[in-house]
């Protein structure tokens, strides 16, 4: 498998829908992931190895950082219009992460950022339906030439 990007400092998109936790801390070392940043609201999954403890403790076994940030997640009643496309959905969302809480955690990934590699993570795969794809957006307004890889 080939790797994505030659960069050394890299923002990837990653959701886990469809793969083991195996497979996600495969892809997330192929990528040369130094920090995970989880942006689920409620990092739980009923998939085996992919909540915030197991998973944690998965990723630093193999030298990768886990950090959680509750406040660049989408809440939960505004998911599946969100994945369905629908303008107020993604309106809400964008007005989230306008938030105090949620510009912090920003600010934080583009501090981790200076230092590498760091993977967003949520469930879905397509990132176009999710609402890491915002919080992409959001990280190139203060990052403008960030490569952006989609896994």
């Amino acid at each position: 498998m080939a790797r994505s990007t030659s960069l050394t400092s890299a923002l990837v998109s990653v959701g886990y829908e469809g793969r083991s936790a195996k497979e996600l801390v495969d892809r997330l070392k192929l990528e040369n992931v130094q920090v995970l940043v989880d942006v689920r609201l409620t990092p739980l999954s009923r998939k085996p190895g992919l909540s915030k403890t197991k998973l944690a403790a998965a990723l630093r076994a193999v030298g990768i950082e886990y950090v959680h940030y509750k406040a660049l997640g989408n809440p939960k009643d505004n998911r599946d219009g969100f994945r369905h496309g629908a303008p107020e959905s993604r309106d809400r969302f964008r007005e989230v992460l306008g938030t105090a809480e949620a510009t912090d955690a920003l600010q934080h990934v583009v501090e981790l950022l200076d230092g590498g590699v760091v993977a967003l993570l949520c469930f879905e795969r397509d990132h176009s339906t999710c609402h890491r794809n915002l919080v992409v957006d959001a990280l190139r307004e203060t990052c403008p030439d960030i490569a952006v890889v989609h896994v």
